[in-house]
């Protein structure tokens, strides 16, 4: 049954990123809710041990997903809490694995100064075009993922594996995806290659299920 759900989630995220790239809205909408539930059903067929605390980060993803379809900040907003979620359910999703005495400080300290500036690079870029009461909880929420990437390179470096390998590419992925999703909406450049949301939602849905991966095989291991 899992190649079922997994055939179901490419054939919609295909016609989703179809839509992404022609750059129609009404079409995208229909079909944005979509690859999360598949995911969702997909791991519930492949996990030998479920993690509900990963099921409610997905759940919590498909919600923000559901919030970002309408117009406004405040829809922004709540789908921005909704994913702020998700990235602190990620993180004790990967906690739980992290041998401490054995993380790479060397490479995860410098890891993290790069991610935690790339945020306040980009909070800086949007700030003259960000509404005011916006530009602090972007900056926050771009901190958690951030955070939520580290704990990921934690993870591969204490337990060094093909798994924790696929999950750390899917939390860079994530972490590209809200980069640029920011880009999208805020940024005033209409010539920039950012301006469709069609590399939004493939690093997004790729994130999200190559993260979903990396814990099946992990619980396997």
């Amino acid at each position: 049954m899992k190649y079922v759900f997994l055939a179901l989630l490419t054939v919609v995220s295909i016609v989703h990123l179809i839509h992404s790239w022609q750059d129609d809205t009404k079409k995208r909408k229909y079909t944005k809710a979509f690859p999360l539930l598949f995911i969702i059903a997909y791991y519930f067929c492949s996990a030998d041990d479920i993690s509900w605390v990963l099921v409610a980060a997905l759940i919590t993803s498909w919600l923000g997903d559901v919030l970002l379809i309408p117009h406004g900040n405040g829809w922004f907003t709540a789908g921005g809490i909704s994913f702020m979620a998700t990235h602190i359910l990620f993180i004790l999703v990967y906690a739980v694995n992290v041998d401490f005495s054995a993380v790479l400080w060397p490479l995860v300290i410098p890891a993290a100064l790069v991610y935690y500036g790339i945020s306040a690079a980009i909070m800086r870029s949007l700030k003259p075009t960000t509404p005011k009461m916006m530009v602090f909880p972007m900056f926050f929420y771009l901190i958690c993922n951030s955070t939520m990437n580290v704990f990921s390179l934690m993870q591969l470096t204490s337990v060094r594996s093909a798994a924790t390998v696929i999950a750390y590419t899917g939390a860079v992925l994530f972490f590209i995806s809200d980069c640029t999703l920011f880009l999208v909406r805020y940024h005033k450049n209409e010539n920039l290659i950012f301006k469709r949301h069609f590399t939004v939602m493939l690093t997004y849905i790729l994130g999200e299920f190559l993260i979903t991966q990396g814990m099946i095989m992990l619980s396997r291991a």
